[in-house]
């Protein structure tokens, strides 16, 4: 799925990487605000769903070669995590819906699960 339907399905405010978004494809999604399971449980990198805005979100994305964060319930993280992203070539999205909705919109649209 294309990165720009996403944004558009969530309705979300692009963050940081906005030059990549265009030739972004996601092809699986994981919701989850504990790094430690996208650490022992993300096999297929895609994009993060999580409530967490701080750099260990980006250092986890980085390690496990995410490359889209979305964060939900409106939440934005400070300054120095947008340009930890920006460093890293990852893209951070905000959206106002909860993170349950926001996994069913995207599997919905066809998005699979990690």
């Amino acid at each position: 799925m294309r990165l720009q339907e996403i944004i558009d399905i969530l309705d979300a405010e692009v963050l940081s990487g906005a030059a990549l978004v265009d030739g972004l494809e996601v092809n699986a999604a994981f919701g989850s605000d504990m790094m430690s399971d996208v650490l022992a449980y993300v096999t297929d990198q895609g994009l993060l769903l999580t409530g967490l805005v701080n750099p260990q979100v980006v250092r986890t994305a980085e390690m496990m070669d995410i490359s889209v964060i979305v964060f939900v319930r409106g939440k934005k993280p400070d300054v120095s995590v947008i340009e930890l992203a920006d460093a890293k070539n990852i893209v951070l999205l905000s959206t106002e819906q909860r993170m349950y909705p926001a996994c069913g919109e995207l599997y919905k649209a066809g998005l699979k699960a990690v």
